[in-house]
């Protein structure tokens, strides 16, 4: 019996997805792993900081209030995935310099300067988000690839 064996870039966005149902965030669940040699070093997902509050128990009032998506940006208490993945490596003394990123949707403006600076060389993303488009053009400046693995339409 034969069976389909995903290519790499889709078995590394299936770890996570996995990865961001370990979210807290009330708004929405994002994850990134961090590959290296084909092989995962870090992982990470958007919530709240360690020792604080956990975003679905109240933790961020941001993301607990009806203010509309993309708005209130700066108030929100979480950690982005992107950020955390990088965070965990460093905290364990692991470099990511000359990786590759994967998230499950397009960095944020922050999340792209951390990227730069901590030598990642390519991000693959499943879905789109809505304000990247700063953050793309930064990336294609500093040399990073950034590439969906997926159509957005899927």
């Amino acid at each position: 019996m034969s069976r389909k064996r995903p290519d790499w870039d889709e078995y590394f966005m299936n770890i996570a997805h996995v990865a961001a149902e370990r979210s807290n965030c009330c708004r929405r669940q994002v994850a990134a792993v961090i590959v290296k040699d084909k092989r995962v070093i870090s992982t990470g997902y958007n919530g709240t900081p360690r020792g604080v509050k956990n975003c679905d128990e109240g933790g961020c009032p941001r993301c607990n209030s009806d203010v509309k998506s993309g708005h209130g940006l700066t108030d929100c208490l979480c950690c982005h995935a992107e950020e955390n993945s990088i965070v965990q490596a460093a905290s364990h003394g692991i470099s990511v310099e000359g990786s590759m990123l994967y998230t499950t949707f397009s960095p944020c403006l922050l999340c792209a300067k951390m990227i730069i600076n901590a030598g990642i060389k390519e991000v693959v993303f499943h879905a789109r988000y809505s304000i990247d488009d700063v953050s793309s053009q930064l990336l294609a400046e500093a040399g990073v690839q950034l590439r969906p693995v997926k159509k957005d339409t899927d």
